[in-house]
């Protein structure tokens, strides 16, 4: 099923990882789990087993971070994981919950637009006129299907969420049961019941969460790649797991051009270059981990479809453009003194520097 699908669910993808993890998998589990505790950080962060099994790491950072994340879903808590964009949150929510409870598909996708039905329960009105109130009528939410199955549920960009349908969690949250006042009776959740949320530092005020739910959550921060080489490994491992999965025919993208994208976005985010000799402008907009993986992947499809399949500067060009301005003017402004100040000093970087001078800039806002 996982070859005939786009994108298939980490359980998919990872099916028989999983099933050799748990082949050796000898350590207490909790309530519902498919895996120990232990067990878990080692399907996320790789490794490998005692029959020779190589486990792929599905998380790059510290171990620390994930074994705080384990250890809280093996408790009564429920866990937020915050961060600035690109730090891999929805993707260690996804593989936290297929690691637990063998399915990552059990998600509210928080937006301005998501109703307080997504989070509880809605009603399947045909049934409600024709029959009236019943539970079988009622359509569970994703949180009331993993309360009855003792499941992980998933709830991403929680501070995207309107206020009022944020705080419908409360209640799942600290009593475990959810309240159906139609039908005169509550959910209760099973043992294994918990949820992932992740939220965005970008988004702080824009609907900010109230203490009462927030002290429902332990926090878990996950921080930006701490060196240059980490971020690098984490986008070339992506970048190709991307491309085999798109059926790109190009070659896997050289860590010389993966380095160049991070260096560039790293430079840029922090507003200086590396060796801290040039202070520069920093862009609107956050040039994070995932849009490195986001030139890459396009590169590649250039590449591959109308180049002779190897990544190099001109297929990145467009890509970086199209990432670091965001603003006409500000991310104009800021790109173009890069480009004069760093990329055209350097001298293996010539090359870059005439690719992304082609391309006309009038074309990215």
């Amino acid at each position: 099923m996982s070859e005939s699908v786009l994108r298939p669910s980490a359980e998919q993808q990872y099916a028989a990882e999983l099933a050799a993890i748990a082949a050796v998998d000898d350590r207490p589990k909790p309530p519902m789990w498919k895996l120990s505790p232990q067990a878990v950080v080692r399907y996320v962060l790789g490794g490998e087993l005692s029959d020779g099994t190589a486990i792929t790491p599905k998380y790059v950072g510290d171990r620390r971070i994930v074994e705080v994340a384990v250890a809280t879903l093996a408790t009564d808590r429920a866990l937020l994981l915050v961060g600035v964009p690109g730090t891999a949150k929805s993707w260690l929510s996804e593989h936290l919950a297929a690691a637990v409870s063998g399915d990552s598909t059990l998600v509210v996708q928080g937006t301005a637009g998501t109703s307080e039905e997504s989070v509880r329960y809605g009603w399947n009105y045909a049934r409600l006129i024709a029959e009236g109130p019943s539970e079988a009528a009622l359509v569970p939410s994703p949180i009331l299907r993993a309360m009855r199955t003792g499941a992980i549920a998933r709830v991403e960009e929680l501070t995207r969420m309107p206020s009022e349908v944020q705080d419908s969690l409360i209640t799942v949250l600290s009593e475990k049961a959810l309240p159906v006042p139609e039908l005169n009776f509550q959910v209760q959740a099973v043992p294994g019941f918990s949820v992932i949320a992740t939220a965005n530092d970008r988004d702080r005020g824009v609907n900010q969460m109230s203490s009462a739910l927030a002290r429902r959550f332990n926090t878990v921060v996950l921080p930006p790649p701490a060196t240059e080489d980490a971020e690098v490994q984490i986008v070339a491992s992506r970048s190709a797991q991307l491309g085999r999965a798109l059926q790109l025919p190009a070659e896997p993208p050289a860590l010389e051009e993966v380095r160049r994208v991070v260096r560039v976005f790293r430079e840029l985010r922090n507003g200086s270059t590396v060796d801290g000799r040039t202070q520069l402008k920093k862009p609107s907009g956050s040039l994070s981990t995932a849009e490195a993986i986001s030139v890459i992947t396009s590169g590649m499809a250039l590449a591959a479809h109308f180049g002779d399949g190897r990544l190099g500067a001109d297929e990145l060009a467009s890509g970086l453009l199209g990432a670091v301005v965001k603003d006409r003017v500000s991310d104009t402004a800021a790109w173009q003194e890069y480009l004069e100040a760093v990329v055209k000093e350097r001298p293996d970087w010539r090359d870059l520097y005439r690719a992304c001078q082609d391309h006309d800039l009038a074309g990215y806002a």
